[in-house]
């Protein structure tokens, strides 16, 4: 069977608040590890309502300690918002406190709006030092040499697995040529997949990190005991996304009976092409999509997503995916 994960962004819904999030997160957590997921990944973000994973780490650490064999990891850190040497100690730290079970990601855009990356990035610009950036934090994983001014500590001599994300071809390039494994965001972005997909196996060069390309793809998966009823609760991710290219973030909203009514032509069009790689409906209708989707893409693994508003429905569109998963 090809090997499943968790993508979660702490969603924050109308009617509740952050707290919550965090409890409803450690139960999803809790959950896929009995179903058998293999990684459980937050997502880097910031002023955004809706989402509660802004402080990646810590919640890395929060998920870590509420479970016991999944792997935890972020997915990923906005590399550009943080100096290297301190996501080296961040992720050395969590690797200390739950060896052999944390994940580092690494992306290249913001996670948030102009405004907010800058007051993020008080002092200057490094999106554009993003390789640099990564051959530097990669070197702070390895063992501290004599006299080296500057070291991880804790994080030198630590085996943390860095992954490189993308929804472009920029980070599929990077990480054919670094050696690294490739996370494509598939699940708002898969314009470009193909084509990544591609230039990574074709220009992958073996390293000490990985002899092989090794690539997951993300798959929004919304999953009911009907068709109908999986199409009424992906009308909250329709929603969200309009409200975000409306520059109108919120909260989670509560899925609507006829989305139609909701959007524009215009916007329908635009979030039906973002979220083309998406799988709703009952158990059969997604593992035969699932089915489909890896068969023509081939990934090495999927991260699952799913942006549904009552907990519990989640949880059990989680547990239905697991359960139609290919073998």
């Amino acid at each position: 069977m090809i090997p499943f994960s968790v993508l979660d962004l702490a969603p924050v819904c109308e009617g509740s608040d952050t707290a919550q999030a965090f409890v409803h997160m450690r139960e999803l957590a809790r959950h896929a590890e009995r179903l058998g997921y293999r990684r459980y990944w937050l997502a880097e973000h910031h002023n955004m309502p809706g989402i509660a994973s802004a402080a990646t780490a810590v919640l890395i650490g929060h998920v870590a300690g509420a479970t016991s064999t999944i792997r935890v990891g972020a997915g990923g850190v906005m590399l550009p918002n943080h100096a290297p040497l301190q996501v080296a100690e961040q992720f050395g730290t969590l690797a200390s406190l739950y060896p052999d079970r944390i994940d580092l990601g690494l992306g290249r855009a913001p996670g948030t709006d102009n405004a907010t990356a800058r007051a993020l990035r008080r002092y200057f610009d490094s999106a554009e030092r993003f390789p640099q950036d990564v051959q530097e934090l990669l070197g702070y994983f390895e063992p501290a040499k004599p006299g080296q001014p500057v070291r991880a500590v804790p994080g030198a001599g630590i085996d943390v697995p860095v992954w490189l994300l993308g929804s472009s071809l920029f980070s599929a390039q990077l990480a054919a040529a670094m050696g690294l494994p490739f996370a494509f965001a598939s699940h708002f972005a898969p314009d470009a997949m193909d084509q990544a997909l591609m230039v990574y196996h074709r220009d992958f060069r073996p390293s000490r990190h990985l002899d092989n390309p090794h690539a997951m793809l993300a798959l929004n998966v919304v999953a009911a005991e009907t068709d109908a009823e999986a199409q009424y609760l992906f009308t909250t991710q329709q929603q969200a996304f309009v409200n975000l290219r409306r520059g109108k973030p919120g909260l989670v909203p509560p899925p609507v009976d006829d989305i139609e009514t909701f959007w524009e032509p215009h916007e329908k069009a635009g979030v039906e092409r973002a979220l083309a790689c998406s799988v709703v409906g009952s158990a059969a209708t997604v593992g035969a999509g699932i089915r489909a989707f890896v068969e023509r893409h081939r990934p090495d693994e999927l991260l699952l997503t799913a942006n549904i508003f009552d907990h519990q429905k989640r949880l059990r569109s989680f547990e239905l995916a697991a359960e139609a998963m290919p073998a």
